[in-house]
């Protein structure tokens, strides 16, 4: 922008400010209005839904699967979508904080002196493109499922009947609470107990239900599983034994 453009814009600045209204009252009310309206709105919604309250924490359970507020949606689905344990502070901090550096150096690469944002192209761009990545990463995180599932599909070599156990089987490493101890895939914490991921290669499945009925601490037992719901154990042994 020269200097006659600059001095144009400063007149016309100068004109619309003179047949503008004041700050205050006139913007300070309509502020007060709009906070008034919002309370009653929040007030209206807690007496007619209440609030939300989930179970009550039992620091006993072994599967309990952690979830964020609403408002963490997205920076959880960048996290189910960065999965290798690597790249998690990457995803927690890098990510984020790149974002957040791109916005606020908007005004230096974006120094157009107009007011209407719809001849401003790269603020609307910006604008527009923030407010579509955390609606879409916040409703994919709402509707994700538990995070303590495998992605792992199963081999190609299997039968039908096969793929329904190797499938059921996923789902009681998920229910187990196996993934906060073991990796599986790109899934799972690594450590405190060994990648599992090709223990189909180490062990037999004959040894793999005797280590999970009589495991090594701090690994809990599957006993009582065994002899509750022995299918689920069974889809469970078979699981790993197809692991390689």
């Amino acid at each position: 922008m020269n200097q006659a453009e600059k001095e144009l814009y400063l007149r016309e600045y100068s004109v619309l400010k003179s047949q503008g209204k004041p700050f205050y009252p006139y913007a300070v009310a309509k502020d007060a209005v709009m906070a008034v309206f919002v309370m009653i709105v929040i007030i209206l919604l807690s007496l007619l839904f209440g609030a939300e309250l989930g179970p009550k924490a039992d620091p006993t359970t072994s599967t309990y699967v952690p979830r964020p507020e609403w408002y963490f949606f997205f920076l959880f689905e960048v996290l189910r979508v960065i999965k290798p344990p690597v790249f998690t502070p990457f995803a927690t901090i890098g990510v984020p904080t790149l974002c957040m550096i791109g916005l606020f150096l908007l005004p230096f690469y974006d120094r157009s002196p107009e007011r209407w944002i719809g001849r401003r192209p790269v603020a609307l761009a910006a604008g527009l493109a923030t407010i579509a990545a955390i609606a879409y990463l916040t409703y994919e995180g709402a509707a994700a499922g538990s995070p303590n599932s495998v992605d792992m599909k199963p081999p190609a070599t299997l039968s039908a009947s096969q793929v329904q156990t190797f499938n059921a089987g996923k789902l009681v490493v998920g229910q187990s609470g196996c993934l906060a101890c073991h990796v599986i895939g790109e899934n799972g914490n690594n450590g405190p107990g060994p990648p599992l991921t090709k223990i189909g290669d180490k062990l037999r499945p004959g040894a793999i239900a005797s280590t999970l009925i009589n495991p090594t601490a701090p690994m809990p037992s599957f006993k009582q599983l065994s002899e509750q719901s022995p299918q689920k154990f069974q889809n469970l042994v078979n699981f790993l034994a197809e692991l390689r």
